[in-house]
This record gives structure tokens, sequence and C-alpha cells, in this order.
């Protein structure tokens, strides 16, 4: 069972003090509750019922949950005082019963959230002595709910003390940390620094220096890319010529093969001067055919000299048949 007790103010006797305590079982007031009001002589007790909380929230045409809320707020003292209003109306009889309304105050504008009756109870004195109790037994458990807080806000406080001492040694070290890092960083730093301005300075005293050596001795290179260059040039030569002679020596091979001395003898006959002629022409060229290999071979000895070898063979043999065929014709002009 849930229990309140809070203070109201009366507004038709504002000079009186009456204290009124809620007892409910369940969740909320919803299922129901028990009032005592009191003024410390007398005493009056009174009942809502679950259904009578249902009616009430339907003829304000309020959602159950909301008007459960309010009417918490305004019994228990939850909400603030200036909110809500407590109405005290006398009825007349010998049982001496009274109503109590309970209002809610909104923008100078109240309207009532409900009412009880309550009937006095003839001996009063139990009552008041259970509601002393209770505010006692409250009390009590309240003063120690607040030195249990005390001890934990104590507690805490020691924590954050031993947090900010940490924390400020924590921030000593890091800012120790900090300037030893940036020491060290910028001894790295200007070692670094002075490495590149001598790798400059050796890397500019190198250039200069190669450069007066080219200055000093431009010929060595003009004269070596001009040995190259000639050397070029007759290994080029010697190629072409390589290549050209087989192709003018084949001819003469086939024609010395295919055609004997005596054919040519009798060739040569209608006409004897250019015969002579061509005799002188093909005995002069062999020896500077044979000159020429031979110089080629000893300025290029890395070469093949198989074709040139063969080109002068060649060479020697053509001019021998002709050499052979020339004295016949002499012979024949002789006869003639």
């Amino acid at each position: 069972m849930h229990v309140t007790v809070r203070e109201v103010r009366i507004s038709s006797d504002s000079e009186t003090s009456y204290f009124l305590r809620v007892e409910w079982r369940g969740r909320d007031l919803g299922s129901g509750f028990l009032l005592l009001l009191t003024d410390g002589q007398n005493a009056w007790r009174g009942e809502v019922s679950e259904d009578a909380v249902r009616e009430e929230a339907e003829e304000l045409e309020m959602q159950t949950d909301r008007y459960i809320q309010d009417l918490q707020q305004a019994l228990t003292g939850t909400g603030a005082s200036t909110d809500y209003s407590f109405t005290l109306t006398y009825n007349p009889g010998p049982m001496a019963n009274m109503t109590l309304a309970y209002e809610k105050v909104q923008r100078d504008i109240s309207f009532c959230l409900g009412s009880v009756l309550l009937g006095k109870i003839p001996e009063p004195v139990e009552e008041v002595r259970a509601l002393l109790t209770h505010g006692l037994e409250r009390g009590t458990a309240l003063q120690n709910h607040n030195h249990l807080l005390k001890e934990e806000n104590h507690r805490l406080k020691q924590e954050l003390q031993h947090i900010n001492a940490e924390l400020q040694l924590f921030v000593s070290g890091k800012e120790t940390l900090e300037s030893e890092l940036y020491s060290r960083f910028t001894l790295v730093l200007n070692e670094k620094k002075a490495k590149i301005r001598s790798l400059q300075k050796n890397l500019t005293h190198l250039q200069e220096t190669r450069e007066e050596g080219e200055s000093s001795s431009p010929g060595k290179g003009t004269k070596k890319t001009t040995g190259q260059t000639r050397e070029e040039d007759e290994y080029e030569a010697s190629t072409d010529e390589e290549q050209l002679q087989p192709a003018s020596i084949e001819p003469t091979q086939g024609t010395s093969r295919s055609r004997s001395p005596l054919d040519d003898s009798l060739n040569d006959i209608t006409d004897v001067a250019p015969s002579r002629k061509r005799r002188f022409r093909h005995l002069q060229p062999p020896d500077t055919v044979a000159k020429r290999p031979t110089s080629e071979r000893a300025q290029k000895p890395r070469r093949d000299p198989l074709p040139s070898s063969r080109a002068a063979a060649n060479k020697d043999q053509a001019p021998q048949h002709s050499t052979d065929a020339i004295p016949d014709a002499e012979d024949l002009f002789e006869d003639i």
C-alpha cells in the first residue's frame, strides 16, 4: 500500500492547517483510494472507488490517464501548490459530515476535478497518532536517505579530487613529452637541413669541376667522335662493297663456267683490238681488288672474311679464264 501525507489549505478557512493522508493500492489512484483529513483535534475519513474515478473523467471529457495524473498531483502534492485548491463544505445533520472538493486552477480559471464525502471519526486520537507516526517514520526514512546521499556525495567529491589530481599529472606529463619531442624534432630537422645543404654544396662543386674539365679539353670528344665516324663509314663502305662484289662476280663465274676458252677465241677472231683492250682491262683490276680485301681484313679483324675471300677468288678465276683465252686469240691472229 502506498501512503502519502501533505498539508493543504482550505480556501474557506485559511487560518487553520489541515493534513491530508492518501492511501491507495495498485499502480496509481485509478484503482481507488482512501482519504483522511484532520486538523489535529478532529478527523474525517472518506473513500473514492475506481468507478467514481472513471465517471469523473467522463464528465470532464478527459482521457483517463490524463485525469488520474492531475488527480494524483493534486492529492499527493507532487504538483505546484498554486495549480490546485481545496474547498471544505459542512453538511447539516447529526453525522456532521463534510464534502472535500479539489479543483485545478489554470489561467485564473478553476474547474472541479472531483469531490469526496468525509465522515467524522468518533475517536480521532488513534488516527492522529497514526498520522504522526507515519510522519515520523517518513521523516526518519528521508533523513537516512539524505545521510546516504551525503556519503555518496562525499565519496564522489573524493573521486573527483583524485581524478583532477591524476588529470593534472597527465597534463604535466603530456606537456613535458611534447616539449621533449619538439626539441628532438627540431634537432633532427636541423641535422637534415645541414646534410641537405652539404649535399647540395658537393653537387654544385662536382658540376663545376665537370664543366671545367670539359672546357679545358674540348678536342678529345671531337677526335673520338671523328674516329668513330670514320670507322663507321669504313664499316658501312666495306659492307656495301661486300654486298656489291658477289652480285658483279656471279655473272662472270657463270659465263666462265658455261663458255670454254675455245669459244672465246673464236668470238675474238672478228675483232682483235677490242680483245686486247679487254685483256688489259681484266689484267689490271685483279691486283687492286686483291689488295683491297686484304686492307679491309687488316682494318676489320672482327668481320667474317669469308665473303671477301670468295669474291677475291672468283675475281682471280675470271681473269685467268680471260688470259687463257687471249693468248689463243693472239696465236690465231699470227696464223692469219
